[in-house]
């Protein structure tokens, strides 16, 4: 068993598939109770905590297989000894706020989640007071969870709380406090069409127990109601299919704002009332905006796929743009090692979506996110502004593209490392192009305006067989220039995929 946990670990989650799907069944009722024990196990490890004083809250977001899990890793907790609140579907933010706020005060919690994957899948978050557990811990939980007593003399108790309504409120005070109408306190969005696109996944609460308290209409908001099917499109911000839906239900509706949440809102997205997606670099540069004006000169922490325009216009603001690694809690750990050196850092955000702020505990939280948007929203209005003319500034490439090119073999992390290595010594015989000095993540390439004007960044995938391609140019047309001087040499490695690429690109691949 302890090998199955260690198979399912995706760095700092347990993900795998909870209702079969082409013969493969490998995340159980039986696993997640056995994680169960590990974690507590863990938390009296660590935390220096006694069996019958330890609290842990337990939420899922809305797949079909949370009921069953969760009711499996309850009784784990309880036959610990521990005392659980159940806080049914909930949001992977919300849980983190079961372990600060005073009237719960748990000691750890976890949420039952698989963030964006498709319906059969499920995985597990743990947070304690500190914040959601890293690699390391989760490795520790798998051990402990070999080593754990299964039974408690005294069992624990479950007691049923809708901790969602307890976290909403907290959003809805924030924004009345910090709008602070003179004139409408307790509904500062009234006047306001506003539409919240859920996925079916955990986020609907955001249109009816937030926007509404506050007096905006959210008449058009769609596939709020909690279901695990998905039937609608993938609930996931970087989805153009799911973009595209709010985009049009923005415009049919003649809504304000429309907001879009992933499955467990950990992660949002806006579409502006010109049906314009706020997404990626143009998400970043309007809560950088935002987040600028209040802490003048602040370190803003992104990964390494944002563009050039994004890093103009934080500079332009007053800004530092630190470009660090892939993976939200890469660019979240960046940030807060900044501020323990004593450099004010108060974002750190991925073009997934994911933001945390250093006033909330730099969470990666999609509902606050869009609250501090929400709240400059109402001020803007009473200036008569729009919230997009924030970003009236930002420069966008002319073209981008991202792509995900295929390794066939098994050693794909050795085989994908000396590819980067190859690609360094590449570089020192094509004209114009130059290697970016500040890059923490496989190889960024500069290329100058007659060699593509703009920028590549190939990377290795932490978790799978995939180098990712990230390419920018501020000149149309550049980025056949910048693959027709990138493919003769990747075409070298014969256990690298391709064949999409002449479909995508008008390059004729020569090997």
């Amino acid at each position: 068993m302890l090998q199955e946990l260690k198979r399912l670990q995706s760095g700092t989650d347990i993900r795998g598939i909870a209702i079969e799907h082409e013969g493969i069944k490998n995340l159980t009722p039986n696993l997640v109770n056995t994680v169960g024990f590990g974690f507590v196990e863990w938390l009296k490890k660590t935390k220096e905590l006694n069996n019958e004083n330890i609290k842990i809250a337990v939420g899922m977001d809305s797949r079909l297989s949370g009921p069953e899990l969760k009711k499996s890793l309850i009784e784990a907790l309880v036959d610990s000894g521990c005392n659980v609140y159940d806080c049914g579907i909930c949001t992977t933010p919300a849980m983190f706020m079961t372990t600060i706020l005073e009237n719960y005060s748990c000691d750890g919690a976890v949420m039952i989640t698989a963030s964006h994957l498709p319906y059969y899948y499920n995985g597990l978050k743990f947070f304690t007071k500190e914040g959601g557990c890293e690699k390391e811990d989760i490795e520790d939980i798998i051990e402990c969870s070999n080593l754990a007593e299964k039974k408690c003399i005294t069992k624990g108790l479950v007691e049923t709380i809708y901790f969602i309504d307890v976290y909403s409120n907290i959003l809805v005070d924030k924004i009345r406090k910090n709008v602070n109408s003179k004139t409408n306190y307790e509904r500062p969005l009234e006047g306001t069409k506003i539409i919240v696109d859920a996925g079916n996944g955990a986020g609907g609460f955001f249109a009816y127990k937030v926007l509404e308290k506050l007096g905006a209409n959210v008449e058009g908001s769609q596939f709020t109601e909690p279901d695990g099917n998905f039937p609608n499109h993938i609930p996931n911000p970087e989805n153009e299919e799911a973009m595209n839906s709010i985009k049009e239900a923005v415009l049919k509706n003649k809504a304000d704002l429309g907001i879009i949440f992933d499955t467990d809102v950990d992660r949002a997205a806006i579409v502006s009332s010109d049906g314009k997606e706020i997404n990626k670099n143009a998400l970043i540069a309007l809560i950088s905006s935002i987040v600028l004006e209040e802490n003048p000169n602040s370190i803003i922490v992104t990964d390494s796929v944002t563009s050039t325009g994004l890093s103009e216009f934080i500079t332009s603001l007053g800004g530092i743009h630190h470009r660090f690694k892939r993976g939200y809690k890469n660019v979240i750990n960046e940030s807060k090692r900044l501020n323990k050196e004593g450099k004010l850092s108060c974002l750190a955000i991925e073009t997934s979506g994911h933001a945390a702020l250093k006033e909330n505990y730099f969470l990666d939280d999609g509902a606050y996110l869009i609250a501090k948007i929400l709240i400059k929203m109402a001020k803007l209005k009473d200036e008569g502004k729009e919230i997009s003319s924030l970003i009236e500034n930002l420069k966008y490439p002319k073209e981008s593209k991202d792509m995900r090119i295929n390794i066939k073999r098994e050693d794909f992390k050795s085989y994908g490392e000396m590819i980067i290595e190859g690609l360094k010594k590449y570089v020192d015989h094509v004209n114009g192009w130059t290697i970016e000095p500040k890059n923490y993540e496989g190889i960024k390439i500069n290329c100058d305006k007659e060699n593509g004007d703009g920028w590549l960044l190939l990377r290795l995938s932490l978790h799978e067989p995939v180098l990712p391609l990230n390419i920018e140019s501020d000149s149309e047309n550049s980025i056949n220039k910048i693959l027709e001087r990138l493919m003769p040499f990747l075409s070298k490695y014969e256990d690298l995929n391709l064949d999409n690429f002449s479909n995508i690109f008008e390059v004729q691949l020569k090997k």
